[in-house]
């Protein structure tokens, strides 16, 4: 749920522009403006999405349009890149650490085209958060 006022950044991401790790790494760059130490791997990804003082905000969202294509050259990428996103929806719910002790929001919304895609999006991210464990 957005807060009832303040600043949300929206950064809208295209699925078929980010078909492997290399291109990801630019679109989140880009979309969320990265500072210059942004490392171009998965753990400075991670380190970024957790950090995002750059770009204060009251909430994030994170729009992913064609979300079927995302990552679509390596299962492990695209599994590493859901376990990414989940620790930073929690890192940010958490209200440890946070401004004034609450939680941010911070979401991820999958656009899909027909059904099948929503469940089989779902069937990945389900097994990539299940390997964290």
């Amino acid at each position: 749920m957005a807060p009832p006022t303040g600043r949300f950044v929206v950064a809208r991401l295209d699925g078929t522009r980010m078909t492997d790790a290399a291109h990801a790494f630019y679109e989140f760059s880009d979309a969320l403006l990265f500072p210059a130490y942004f490392g171009w791997n998965w753990d400075a990804l991670s380190d970024c999405l957790r950090d995002l003082n750059w770009l204060p905000a009251d909430g994030y969202l994170i729009v992913f349009e064609n979300a079927l294509q995302l990552l679509s050259s390596s299962a492990e990428d695209q599994h590493t890149l859901f376990r990414i996103l989940y620790q930073a929806v929690r890192h940010w719910a958490s209200p440890l650490g946070q401004p004034e002790g609450k939680g941010s929001p911070f979401k991820v919304l999958l656009l899909c085209d027909r059904d099948e895609e929503a469940a089989l999006l779902r069937q990945e991210i389900a097994y990539a958060i299940h390997k964290m464990r």
